[in-house]
């Protein structure tokens, strides 16, 4: 088992989850995460974490589509092993439905680098 990242992390990008992970499996796109399949040893931890509950146990129905969009993007976006301030309107997208079709962005994070200037 593992956990996977799903559409409601997109435009929240909330990070109190990537905090408590003891393994680093978080990496970061444009506007969400993603959980690395890979490397999540299944503790759990994360999943209470996330305020707009976004992710979920691959054991979910609802999580099954999540899995190979988490471990393609693992493997293009960066490593995000700390916490960073959340979207400033990430509130205002919680509830917002078709967040994939119509905001997913396949462009990476900034991971653990410092912002350019």
């Amino acid at each position: 088992m593992t956990y996977v990242v799903t559409e409601a992390c997109i435009k929240c990008k909330y990070t109190d989850c990537v905090e408590v992970c003891p393994v680093d499996c978080f990496h970061e796109g444009e506007n969400m995460l993603v959980i690395d399949p890979e490397i999540c040893i299944d503790c759990g931890i994360c999943e209470p974490e996330c305020p707009a509950e976004a992710i979920l146990a691959d054991v979910d129905e609802q999580a099954a589509k999540w899995l190979e969009l988490n471990a393609e993007y693992a493997t293009k976006w960066p490593v995000l092993s700390r916490a960073r301030g959340h979207a400033p309107d990430a509130a205002d997208w919680e509830q917002v439905e078709n967040k994939f079709e119509n905001h997913f962005s396949a462009s990476p994070g900034n991971g653990d680098e410092p912002k350019a200037a």
